[in-house]
């Protein structure tokens, strides 16, 4: 069985710097830190963690709170965050709140009796003063989500930005009627797609359709059925932007169904870049956000704040998004 003392003669440092990264304590260079978790990882050598535990009054374990994990983005999301806490020696824990502002505070709740060390906060549905109590207990970190006043690190992309793109792309495909499709609970991201979505048409003299009213599809599903109530009710609509890529395929899927024809009849955007919006025919035009990339940047603040709870960390960190133009808005003929 290896020890500490093997760990750190693979590693080609000190007993005491090798103890310091299993601790989690300071002082050590993200490169040794590297070099020492590698050499665990080759000779197999397991930290007797409850002893760490008792020593740092640390639980070592991470909530992260996230509406539904079926939904794929958050599945990525989950699975890329749990590789990046267990290099730390950290766990993660999946609180789903399904939207619900009750259960949002709930699993705040293990924050302040101390059962996790910290919080990432996916998706939120309350508003910031009734989460600001928590913070007194730990660090909370949002990820894809965001707001105006930086309160608390925040990490994500533009939506905003990417919404007004991706309705550009509808415009210059020739699209003159279109909707806007969401689901979910109503949150500050979900206001800023909204929003781009309305720069969009508003910049090039098009019509908001409010009576094409859809805001309870989040899946597959609720996919098809949105594409029947358009059928059935406002046929004019020739392009919509949905805020996912399981509720776009649901649209293709159901539209091919009906005889429609995608993208010349209906053109479609989705959101995530799923592999679903790929396998899809025809293929599903996204937005795309650097998911694994995201993930990382958030549990290491999150664990920088645990570490060095007395450092001023920075509070924005927006990463770059990219719009994939697939089959679904490709028109025979664009008009811009």
């Amino acid at each position: 069985m290896a020890t500490i003392e093997d760990v750190a003669k693979l590693a080609g440092l000190s007993r005491t710097t090798v103890s310091r990264v299993i601790n989690d304590q300071p002082y050590v260079t993200e490169e040794k830190r590297q070099r020492i978790i590698q050499a665990m990882r080759d000779l197999g050598y397991v930290p007797n963690s409850s002893a760490r535990r008792l020593r740092s009054q640390r639980t070592e374990t991470i909530a992260v709170l996230l509406p539904r994990i079926t939904n794929p983005f958050f599945g990525n999301l989950i699975e890329s965050m749990e590789e990046k806490a267990s290099e730390w020696g950290y766990q993660v824990i999946v609180c789903q709140t399904h939207g619900s502002k009750k259960k949002e505070l709930d699993y705040l709740q293990l924050l302040k009796t101390k059962q996790v060390d910290g919080v990432i906060m996916a998706s939120v549905v309350n508003e910031w003063e009734e989460i600001l109590p928590y913070l007194e207990s730990g660090p909370i970190v949002f990820c894809n989500e965001y707001m105006d006043e930086e309160k608390v690190p925040m990490i994500h992309m533009n939506h905003r930005q990417a919404s007004y793109e991706a309705t550009c792309h509808l415009i210059e495909q020739g699209c003159r009627q279109i909707a806007y499709i969401t689901g979910g609970p109503l949150s500050y991201l979900s206001t800023e797609r909204r929003r781009g979505f309305q720069d969009a048409l508003v910049e090039h003299g098009l019509p908001i359709l409010e009576e094409v009213d859809i805001d309870w599809a989040i899946d597959v599903k609720d996919g098809q059925k949105a594409f029947l109530h358009i059928k059935k009710r406002f046929p004019y609509v020739d392009g919509v932007f949905t805020g996912s890529d399981e509720v776009a395929a649901g649209i293709v899927y159901e539209a091919s169904q009906s005889d429609w024809s995608i993208p010349d009849d209906l053109a479609v955007v989705g959101f995530d870049n799923q592999m679903l919006s790929l396998l899809m025919v025809p293929s599903v035009t996204t937005v795309e956000q650097p998911v694994r990339e995201m993930a990382s940047r958030t549990v290491e603040v999150l664990i920088q704040q645990l570490l060095h709870p007395q450092v001023v960390v920075k509070k924005r960190h927006i990463f770059d998004y990219k719009l994939l133009i697939r089959d679904s808005t490709k028109k025979k003929v664009s008009v811009v």
